[in-house]
């Protein structure tokens, strides 16, 4: 199915574009919400219409919302876990976790859709961007250390654990046929 845009639509196109898209997607999402009609001929004749109403609405959107994303751009959330010996959490750091604590401290309401990353399930940094607009995407830093320990001494563990998993020990298993085929020569 064809579909013209109305509206801008993450991860599809901006206002004004021709798209084919999935029978379902275009009947069920895009024409309902309000996102795209039917590329008809009617419709093809207001693509220039539309597309210049788009740039202006974009304009005053994204002028809007600059001032939120130079507060929202470098900002750190920090989380404490519980987390088992190798650093992986007991449970995970979601989205919804990342739009609630961001929404605390910039006094922005943000929504989950509009953190982009995966749900967070190690110790360590991570870092995150916020989907305000399709042009205005501040990144953020997530820090996730051990509950009951700060955020720095968790930097300073990191080191020693490297070089531990480096000195591991080879499991006693089976030995490879060169080693047996030696045993058995010296044997007779």
């Amino acid at each position: 199915m064809k579909v013209l845009l109305i509206k801008d639509v993450y991860k599809l196109g901006r206002a004004g574009d021709v798209k084919k898209v999935a029978d379902g997607y275009g009947r069920n999402f895009l024409i309902p919400q309000g996102l795209a009609v039917l590329a008809t001929a009617g419709a093809m004749k207001q693509i220039e219409k539309i597309k210049s109403q788009a740039e202006i609405r974009r304009t005053e959107v994204n002028s809007e919302l600059k001032g939120i994303a130079d507060q929202i751009q470098g900002v750190v959330l920090t989380f404490p876990a519980k987390a088992g010996e190798t650093g992986k959490l007991y449970g995970s750091i979601t989205t919804q976790d990342i739009a609630t604590a961001l929404q605390e401290k910039t006094r922005y309401e943000v929504k989950r859709q509009q953190v982009d990353t995966q749900p967070i399930r190690m110790l360590g940094e991570f870092t995150a961007h916020v989907r305000l607009t399709m042009d205005l995407v501040p990144e953020i830093k997530i820090i996730v250390h051990r509950e009951g320990e700060s955020a720095e001494s968790m930097k300073e563990e990191e080191a020693p654990a490297e070089s531990r998993k480096e000195e591991k020990p080879k499991r006693a298993g089976r030995k490879p046929k060169e080693e047996i085929a030696v045993e058995e020569v010296t044997a007779e």
